[in-house]
């Protein structure tokens, strides 16, 4: 029998991992993070202390059993340990990269009120990179019956719906605006964070479920939501658009050439593939001195696209202090080594024009922080007389995001004052048979809080059509009578057998 593990006889340091050297990175794309080695991944798993309750659980939003699947790690049971994470997530390779475990998971990890949190994500990834390599799936076997779903979005709430929704026995097909599958996976995320091959790896197991995708359809223009329900004969829809429609500040100079969005150029460089110009068509006009406007994730990996791609100089322009910096730390410290030059409340008030149209400089103001504003941080506010010129050739804007306008301008659906899709606890929308979650619902969030909204609709989806997953009895007030056939209810129309393989 394994001993208790107890504070005192865990590992007392966090395991660190290997990173490419900064002077090197800059110059390529490949991933920065290497990720743990097996005997790394085996010393980091005997740091978890296997909670009876853990709290990393409800961290999670998707509640994968974090404590279980470590227990397998360190048990050398790997493949036991993918088969827990995938219960949950099918995207562990992904959110094992790409999420703030710092603020979920780690953030309330027992063994962090001591000493640092156990590593769950790069565990997470560990595991999900093995089964990458040893080409692991788990493909139940799936009862159909006959409901079909349509999910507009290819983005992690969409996949996450899809992925419980084919599982449940409904033939699934995602929509997908773009000319790849995987949403802001795709188009968000650069290379040397999330490589593409991980992220179709984890396309490719949804394919085997039987998900089927259709690209290159931008619903709201092809087709409405209506004609999903009415014409294309859908059961129920999932909307997981994102909010991929970019922010601006509106202050005089915002049109000049050689300013643009942060979304713009990560698409550009990331989909369109305009890092590997001319091999790919997709020009990707450079400044040499580049300001990037914003401080959150998408800054820096814009900061960090810049110089990659040539820029002589990178310059991150915040109005508020590095206390109040949204991005993940491991973020900025990367972007810090990279060389990236950080101007802390700072603000631009105008765009200034060299004559021909083009970005000479910005006017620029400091700030003072003062009393915390609506989101709990400290509101900056302009220090008289402080404006000054910032010299720079090329401004990009990552303050920020909105919903795409086409699907409320092409459905019934309602909307709240934002533009967000308007649902109910449930996450269902003003439309009859309609699901929407992720960005377009609450604005930009995480890539794990999307999954963990995609799955929540799912439920409600099932709920709504009548299926019922095994040990879930959703009719258990129900009258027992004439509605009874066989002692099952006949609302339940369909009860799924899922046999693992």
């Amino acid at each position: 029998m394994a001993k208790k593990r107890t504070i005192r006889t865990i590992p007392q340091q966090r395991t660190p991992v290997r990173e490419q050297d900064p002077r090197a990175r800059v110059k390529n794309f490949a991933e920065v993070n290497c990720g743990y080695t097996l005997a790394e991944a085996l010393n980091e798993a005997d740091r978890c202390l296997l909670c009876p309750d853990p709290a990393c659980v409800a961290g999670c939003p998707v509640n994968i059993e974090i404590a279980d699947f470590i227990q397998e790690i360190s048990a050398k049971n790997f493949r036991g340990a993918y088969d827990i994470i995938t219960r949950s997530n099918l995207l562990a390779a992904v959110c094992g990269r790409v999420c703030p475990q710092e603020t979920q998971c780690e953030g309330v990890c027992v063994v962090g009120e001591t000493l640092e949190p156990v590593a769950i994500g790069r565990l997470e990834r560990w595991v999900g990179d093995l089964a990458i390599a040893e080409r692991w799936t788990n493909i139940p076997y799936i009862e159909p019956n006959g409901f079909r779903i349509g999910i507009v979005g290819s983005g992690p709430a969409g996949m996450a719906c899809a992925a419980d929704m084919v599982k449940a026995g409904c033939e699934v097909t995602v929509y997908e605006a773009f000319h790849q599958v995987g949403g802001v996976l795709k188009y968000g995320i650069p290379d040397f964070r999330l490589p593409n091959q991980v992220v179709d790896a984890e396309i490719e197991n949804l394919r085997k479920l039987g998900v089927k995708f259709e690209c290159n359809t931008l619903v709201g223009r092809l087709f409405t939501i209506e004609q999903m329900l009415d014409e294309l004969d859908f059961d129920a829809v999932f909307v997981g658009t994102g909010a991929g429609y970019p922010s601006m500040l509106g202050i005089p100079g915002d049109s000049l050439n050689g300013v643009l969005s942060a979304n713009e150029l990560l698409t550009r460089c990331n989909l369109m593939r305009a890092k590997e110009f001319p091999n790919y068509d997709t020009p990707m006009p450079l400044g040499r001195r580049i300001a990037v406007i914003g401080a959150g994730n998408t800054a820096m990996d814009a900061m960090r696209v810049c110089l990659r791609l040539g820029a002589e100089k990178v310059y991150c322009i915040y109005r508020r202090s590095r206390t109040e910096c949204p991005a993940r730390a491991e973020e900025v410290h990367h972007a810090e080594k990279e060389g990236v030059e950080f101007h802390w409340l700072t603000n631009p008030v105008e765009i200034l024009d060299d004559g021909k149209g083009d970005v000479r400089a910005m006017r620029c103001i400091r700030m003072e922080l003062g009393e915390p504003d609506d989101s709990g941080r400290r509101r900056p506010l302009p220090i008289p007389g402080s404006e000054h010129e910032f010299e720079t050739d090329q401004i990009v804007f990552a303050i920020g995001t909105n919903a795409n306008p086409i699907i409320g301008q092409t459905s019934k659906l309602k909307l709240n004052k934002r533009g967000y899709i308007d649902v109910d606890e449930n996450l269902a929308t003003s439309m009859a048979g309609v699901f929407a979650g992720g960005d377009i619902v609450t604005g930009a969030a995480t890539v794990i809080e999307a999954m963990g909204a995609g799955r929540k609709a799912a439920r409600s989806i099932k709920e709504y059509l009548g299926i019922s997953d095994y040990g879930v009895d959703h009719f258990s007030g129900a009258t027992l009578g004439a509605s009874q056939l066989f002692g099952i209810d006949l609302r339940a129309r369909n009860f799924v057998r899922i046999r693992v393989g």
